[in-house]
């Protein structure tokens, strides 16, 4: 589908729900930001003088999926280009994987930093992180269950939304853009997830990544309870941390499942990589 060719059902389908996100961000009552408290994790011991050290240190799996991400990429792309053909997914696709799996790289930083030393602005910086990975699986949604061309705009939108909602959560004192990006978002994707795939899609299971982001949130939300269920061993946050980067596991998945079609096509490709 070239980019001037009209808007499918789809993508009419899409772009109005977006617009109805849009419209609730900027209409809806203002929901002040400082009513959630700041720096209350129920796990605040450090370890060799780190703050929070549990805190920080379960972001290390958004670092490590992220690398292994990027370089599952990176030999993935040795593949295709080492013989014409094969089965390469479209570039939408592989540009919205670089943005998560680089948001990953990102989010780990930003909610380390964070972390240490919770406060307002720490915070923005946690959730520009999160954008930008959250971008990247929004835009994969879109590639997988309406166009590619849908796919890769709606990440651009959700980026660049996602920052003005993360200015206003800091400057305006209002947290609902984020609240519509992130649920609104979230539900975006599980209504996708339950639309056919279109032609050309990697077979991303975004069932599972729902069920990650829920499980997530749950677990940020019983933070306290699972640390005192768990004599002080772990706390929900700490958890949340390790699960949501779990998030990786299908992109990865659907990734190597056509990388390995792509090296069956043309064997000579496997050195190529290696």
């Amino acid at each position: 589908m070239t980019a001037s060719a009209p808007l499918s059902r789809r993508e009419c389908a899409l772009f109005a729900t977006v617009l109805v996100l849009l419209l609730i961000a900027v209409l809806a009552p203002v929901v002040p930001a400082g009513a959630l408290a700041l720096g209350t994790f129920a796990d605040q011991r450090p370890w060799h003088g780190m703050a929070n050290a549990m805190d920080v240190l379960s972001n290390l799996p958004f670092a490590a999926f992220g690398l292994w991400g990027l370089w599952q990429l990176r030999r993935f792309d040795a593949a295709v280009h080492a013989h014409a053909g094969g089965a390469e997914p479209p570039g939408s696709t592989l540009d919205c994987a670089w943005l998560f799996f680089a948001g990953l790289l990102v989010t780990a930083a930003g909610s380390a930093f964070y972390h240490l030393q919770p406060d307002a602005m720490r915070l923005a910086a946690d959730r520009a992180g999160m954008t930008v990975a959250f971008a990247g699986v929004v835009g994969l949604a879109a590639c997988e269950r309406v166009s590619q061309r849908a796919g890769w705009a709606l990440a651009w939108c959700t980026l660049a939304g996602g920052l003005v909602a993360v200015a206003c959560a800091a400057e305006a004192d209002n947290l609902l853009p984020w609240g519509a990006l992130q649920f609104g978002g979230m539900a975006l994707v599980l209504g996708l997830a339950l639309t056919p795939k279109v032609t050309g899609a990697i077979g991303l299971r975004l069932g599972w990544v729902v069920a990650i982001y829920a499980a997530a949130k749950l677990l940020e939300a019983g933070d306290a309870w699972v640390y005192e269920a768990t004599g002080h061993l772990v706390s929900g946050h700490t958890l949340k941390h390790g699960v949501a980067a779990l998030a990786a596991l299908p992109v990865l998945a659907a990734l190597q499942r056509v990388g390995a079609r792509a090296l069956r096509h043309n064997p000579g490709a496997a050195a190529a990589t290696a």
